[in-house]
């Protein structure tokens, strides 16, 4: 039995993360599409803290509306917590506390790390003792972005996301992070990219079932080299992202003309990345993006996925 079984509480902490490639198949019959991306974690993290209860419940802090986070089934972290609970046989509940600084709907996998860290919280606290293994199958199960959220570091995901393999990363990549306070609905980015992809005649009847990460993006990662990475930043998601979004694509001109070596969006958006050459570079153009009225953060990566705090 865990150590932490009989303790009040346990707290969490879980990174965002950023999509430095992400390749999108076409759409299969199912609705999903093939994926090969990299993720990176980087030091923007979601708080969890897990108390014993009768039943379950949550609470969530942190952002500016209140309603843009559900606090029923349709929340992660919830279903995270209910399915551990009937995973392992746990017969109480749980009272679970979120402190978000992760954009919501941002991009970033803030709903996938609250489940990540749910997932380790409950554990913890109830004394469960999964393996990593189980718990990975689980975490699948919650969405394809859970995985990762676990282990963090650099990873390759591939199938829908969901099938990783850690990527070697040297040394520290600095970014710039422009968060939008009006969220991007991921399944309609999608549903974009295929009537983009339907107009320009790009729909396969037959698309693969599963995509590779370019050798490239794989070097830069191994050299440590962000001015290497910068020429292989990718994001097919990214023209979608913008026709929904048209100011996304000014902010990324700025945010390079301002310094930064590249700039994409971050999954579906509507979350802005830019990669600097050092954290010096990345105050820099920070500072000149807030100048300019948008909200910049100084991020890096990459960092360990969910962690018990206390």
């Amino acid at each position: 039995m865990s150590v932490f079984a009989s303790t009040e509480s346990v707290h969490v902490r879980a990174p965002g993360k950023i999509n430095l490639y992400l390749g999108v198949g076409g759409r299969h019959d199912d609705g999903y599409h093939a994926l090969a991306t990299v993720f990176q974690a980087v030091s923007l993290y979601e708080d969890v803290i897990a108390r014993p209860a009768d039943d379950f419940s949550i609470t969530v802090s942190g952002v500016d509306d209140v309603d843009s986070v559900p606090l029923d089934d349709r929340n992660l972290a919830m279903r995270a917590a209910k399915l551990l609970a009937t995973a392992t046989d746990y017969d109480r509940g749980v009272a679970l506390e979120v402190r978000k600084s992760v954009p919501v709907a941002g991009g970033m996998g803030g709903g996938s790390a609250d489940a990540a860290a749910a997932l380790v919280a409950c554990d913890a606290l109830w004394g469960t003792g999964l393996s990593s293994t189980r718990m990975h199958e689980l975490a699948a199960r919650l969405g394809a972005d859970v995985p990762f959220a676990l282990h963090g570091g650099t990873a390759v995901g591939t199938g829908r996301g969901d099938q990783l393999n850690p990527a070697l990363a040297r040394g520290r990549f600095d970014w710039v992070l422009v968060t939008s306070e009006q969220g991007l609905s991921t399944p309609v980015v999608y549903g974009r990219l295929d009537a983009l992809r339907e107009e320009e005649g790009m729909l396969a009847d037959d698309p693969p079932m599963s995509l590779d990460v370019p050798i490239p993006v794989l070097q830069a990662l191994r050299a440590g080299d962000p001015a290497l990475l910068a020429e292989s930043l990718l994001n097919d998601l990214q023209a979608a992202a913008v026709f929904e979004r048209p100011d996304l694509d000014a902010t990324i001109q700025d945010g390079i003309r301002a310094g930064a070596l590249h700039g994409i969006v971050s999954g579906s958006g509507p979350t802005v990345a830019l990669l600097c050459a050092d954290p010096e570079s990345a105050q820099d153009v920070q500072s000149v993006l807030q100048r300019s009225g948008r909200e910049a953060l100084h991020v890096h990566g990459p960092v360990p996925g969910a962690r018990i705090i206390r």
